[in-house]
């Protein structure tokens, strides 16, 4: 599965009063693992940012004036995420960006381009009721290192997003613990992060199941047919 983590910066907070996006960031996963194959633009808005949204992400004005406008990214980004989920922390607020940035180039809407979309503030507020689930306190309740965010960035929140989703989905039933701790041959301790690691699937064979079978039965027999699992098994229909 291909999902895209993504991030917006933009002008103000709204779209519909012609706030615009001034950076894009989005991080890619497949099969739940980081590909390296991330997306970043900085966007001129041909607008000023408001000052409470400079106090947040800290992109100049000045700085933005070079850079390219969102039509000369536009075609890049669809294809970047056509056909991927996409994970945004506050959904609505992000894609309603797109959208308002699509439409203007007569583009399609965002959930039109990709296969579907997760919001992964809606999630923490059903794992976690009544608590803060802004990125930050997200990352420091899952353990994610978020030293380096000082201000919001597309690319660097979209990285951390992408540590806090795979941490909120992994459920009890994983079979990939997330460290361990080996002794070295000096004798310090390592952690070795298990995740890298792809577990091959090994099934029973023939013999195998045969031996798995009659084990069950002899079990069966010796309960006087008070196992546990036959009460689990379908029933034959009646004649």
């Amino acid at each position: 599965m291909r999902q895209i983590v993504l991030d917006t910066e933009t002008t103000g907070l709204s779209a519909d009063n012609g706030d615009r996006i001034i950076e894009v960031g989005c991080v890619e996963l497949l099969n739940r693992k980081l590909t390296g194959n991330n997306l970043h633009h900085y966007v001129n808005p041909e607008r000023d940012s408001h000052e409470d949204a400079l106090k947040v992400h800290g992109i100049s004005n000045e700085f933005l004036r070079d850079k390219p406008k969102f039509a000369a990214i536009a075609q890049e980004l669809v294809d970047y995420l056509r056909d991927a989920e996409l994970i945004i922390h506050n959904a609505p607020f992000d894609i309603g960006f797109l959208n308002k940035e699509f439409e203007r180039l007569g583009l399609p809407p965002v959930t039109s381009i990709v296969s579907g979309v997760i919001d992964s503030l809606a999630m923490a507020k059903e794992m976690f009721p009544g608590k803060r689930n802004g990125l930050d306190a997200l990352c420091d309740r899952l353990g994610v290192d978020n030293s380096g965010r000082t201000l919001h960035g597309a690319l660097l929140d979209a990285e951390l997003l992408a540590d806090v989703y795979i941490n909120m989905t992994r459920g009890q039933d994983a079979l990939v613990m997330e460290m361990v701790e080996e002794v070295s041959a000096s004798g310090e301790t390592e952690v070795v992060d298990l995740s890298r690691f792809e577990l091959p699937v090994l099934l029973a064979n023939e013999t195998e199941a045969q031996a798995h079978a009659s084990l069950l039965a002899d079990l069966d027999k010796a309960s006087k047919g008070k196992t546990v699992w036959r009460r689990f098994e379908p029933q034959p229909d009646p004649a």
